[in-house]
């Protein structure tokens, strides 16, 4: 997901003009370019993008910083007709080097990134649609094996359209493992242990951030590191025979049999073999009346004045987060340091971000979602106070907001199960979910206002950081408090749902009939509403 910010990225350049000799043979590196013209305290990157005309067989590169700026500037400058020679100290080869993806084409690289982040939502959409009709395991598998081709195939890409399009199906499909991995675990763990479980979860994300770091250090050519990462997902081959399915799933398919096939080789794995007389039972009453009883639609969101105000500040912060938390982790480049030290570093914080939010959340939702989302906004916005010569402190902040941004990722997603009641709680984290696919894909074109200002994205990720965290005052705190089932819990006693209902709040379960008094008890929240239990 963060390769583009090693394969994407542009190193120096100097113009070739076609007035000039420039050298061509092996001995011609990169050193022996005055890059300095560029990036040096007095560059100009706008150099970059033209050449100094009228000065026959003499290459600019060449020409001492002095002289070659006097020169540039008593010349007319003409367009870079004679392509562009790229410094080689830090990449060996990018994207942009290969397909020249700079000056006027320099926007190009931005919205290939924001076509791969579209691919996420396309990817939410449909795969979503296909787990739930054909199960979280095969979606899975399918999703790791057009995963792994197309990565492979991007790395072998012929052009640029054909690269954007496989990062594409890629970026469709990373929604689809990540997605449905989640829920597959979250359905196989117990209600103690489910917090923990997603936060380990989390950790993983880390020690790939970290990984890539090493990975791109050591390989310094687009290609072979878009292979390098890429290739291994074949490995995961062995998931056919390894990863299981849903039992969830499998019972709200009624294929019985096979949810109590998993259960029992769960149970043995667990060390707490079940008996044979053991039977499934699904405790949930007809939710088919219920639902003809009262419909509910996405409309609900907003329809009532309280619910409304929850749901629209709740699809704000997925947004936000979102936004800011790539917006930081696609242009570490920017900070000044060297740009692998900076992915370690961001590695390294999401760890105890995630770890953080383990002792807070128990204290309040609200305040926690408060807390992390002011750190991270006023850390951004003190980053444009910093010189560009004092790298170090800016990295430093940049940290700071990564760990803000990283903690208030992690808890919105528990925030918003909470505050969207039962009857509308899927809709509602729907919704929240293409809010946040919204702020991936925004997140590289906001690069572009660099045109306007160099300190503009950080200041806009700063002030939407901020305002996100005086929005959250007017959420409700959740933390110790029953879950909402329907509207009517939201808005209070003066809204009622339904004519026929009054003010009786809608008992979505009921028990399952109990032949013998050993139940294990499997109720958990996973988007749906019913419970399940298995009697002994």
């Amino acid at each position: 997901m963060l390769i583009s910010v090693f394969t994407g990225a542009v190193p120096p350049h100097l113009c070739r003009s076609t007035n000039t000799t420039w050298p061509l043979t092996a001995s011609s590196d990169p050193p022996n370019f005055n890059f300095s013209l560029v990036t040096g305290p007095d560059g100009d990157p706008g150099r970059s993008c033209s050449a100094p005309g009228g000065i026959p067989g003499t290459p600019l590169a060449q020409l001492n910083h002095s002289t070659a700026l006097a020169l540039s500037d008593s010349h007319a400058t003409e367009g870079c007709q004679g392509g562009w020679e790229f410094s080689k100290e830090t990449f060996h080869s990018t994207v942009a080097t290969e397909w020249d993806l700079v000056c006027d084409h320099a926007n190009l690289n931005n919205v290939g990134s924001s076509i791969y982040m579209f691919g996420l939502v396309v990817g939410a959409v449909l795969f979503g649609f296909l787990a739930d009709k054909y199960g979280r395991r095969n979606i899975i598998l399918v999703g790791l094996t057009i995963q792994s081709t197309c990565g492979v195939g991007a790395a072998f890409a012929p052009n640029f359209y054909v690269y954007v399009f496989l990062r594409f199906v890629v970026g469709t499909t990373i929604s689809a493992v990540i997605m449905n991995a989640f829920v597959l675990g979250t359905e196989w763990t117990g209600s103690k242990h489910r917090m923990l479980a997603g936060i380990i979860t989390d950790y993983f994300f880390g020690f790939g951030y970290i990984i890539l770091a090493g990975l791109a250090y050591l390989i310094r050519d687009w290609r072979k590191l878009q292979l390098a990462i890429s290739a291994p997902g074949f490995l995961f081959i062995f998931y056919i025979w390894v990863l299981p399915k849903s039992a969830r799933w499998l019972m709200a398919n009624q294929r019985y049999e096979e949810a109590m096939d998993l259960v029992r080789k769960a149970a043995l794995m667990n060390g707490k073999p079940l008996r044979e007389d053991i039977e499934i039972c699904q405790g949930y009453k007809d939710m088919v009346k219920i639902e003809e009883r009262t419909k509910h639609t996405v409309i609900d969101l907003v329809r009532t004045p309280k619910m409304r105000r929850s749901s629209l500040i709740m699809f704000y912060l997925w947004f936000v987060n979102v936004l800011v938390y790539y917006g930081l982790s696609l242009n570490i480049s920017d900070f000044g340091m060297s740009i692998y030290l900076t992915q370690l570093i961001f590695g390294l914080v999401e760890i105890p971000a995630r770890t953080i939010t383990l002792f807070t959340l128990n204290r309040s939702r609200r305040i926690s979602q408060i807390a992390f989302l002011a750190v991270g906004g006023l850390a951004c916005l003190l980053t444009v106070f910093i010189p560009d010569d004092l790298s170090i402190i800016r990295t430093v902040l940049a940290m700071v907001g990564k760990f803000g941004i990283t903690a208030s990722l992690s808890i919105v997603y528990i925030y918003s199960a909470e505050v969207f009641p039962t009857v509308i709680r899927q809709s509602g984290i729907g919704m929240g979910s293409m809010c946040a696919r919204a702020g991936g894909v925004l997140a590289p074109i906001i690069y572009l206002l660099r045109g306007v200002s160099k300190k503009a994205p950080m200041v806009l990720f700063g002030l939407c950081t901020l305002l996100g965290a005086a929005l959250t005052l007017l959420l409700p705190e959740t933390v110790h408090q029953p879950l909402a089932d329907n509207i009517q819990d939201v808005e209070g006693s003066s809204i009622s749902e339904d004519s026929e209902e009054g003010n009786m709040k809608p008992d979505l379960y009921e028990e399952c009939p109990t032949r013998n008094p050993d139940i294990i008890n499997l109720r958990t929240w996973s988007g749906t509403s019913h419970q399940s239990a298995l009697i002994l």
